[in-house]
């Protein structure tokens, strides 16, 4: 068995990085997916639309509109980063990658949320993703980066013109 170990020393070091990329990043992305689940029902009572003229009522009185927005990278883990080549030599859908966009994409949308705060509506939102690549001539992506943007409209109410007019 030692024998082994010392002949395949380079295949016993991949295997273990391989192990070691598969439970911390599956720790940190459930980590990860609970703090966004945990925000985004927070935020349930914004409404985040992808549409303007109709979302706005028209007739209330507004006490400020402004643009807003969120970015987000997420880096991919060392065993996703393998999984996704072995899918990619092979063709077809890569998962490992579904889960990356999936995270960023709604960290985006939470960080503009925030950003909004008071905000009675977000409308006209808009989300851009781009994969950043660590080696061009190899292909691959390490992260995925997006950005969520959208105008906040905030009404005025009665309690709001007891506030300050800008928020910001």
């Amino acid at each position: 068995m030692n024998e082994f170990l010392a002949n395949h020393s380079d295949l016993v070091v991949f295997f273990v990085l391989v192990a070691i990329g598969y439970f911390s990043g599956h720790w940190a992305e459930r980590r990860h997916y609970r703090s966004i689940e945990e925000r985004e029902s927070r935020y349930l009572k914004t409404p985040v639309v992808t549409f303007d003229e109709d979302a706005i009522d028209q007739t209330a009185a507004v006490q400020y509109v402004r643009l807003v927005s969120g970015s987000a990278v997420v880096s991919i883990d060392y065993f996703k980063r393998f999984l996704s080549s072995l899918q990619s030599f092979f063709g077809g859908r890569v998962g490992a990658y579904e889960t990356l966009v999936d995270r960023a994409r709604r960290e985006a949308i939470l960080r503009m949320i925030a950003q909004a705060r008071t905000a009675s509506i977000i409308a006209n939102v808009r989300i851009e993703t781009s994969a950043i690549s660590g080696d061009p001539t190899r292909n691959s992506v390490v992260s995925v980066e997006a950005i969520a943007y959208g105008t906040a409209v905030r009404y005025k109410t009665d309690d709001s013109l007891r506030t300050a007019a800008d928020p910001f």
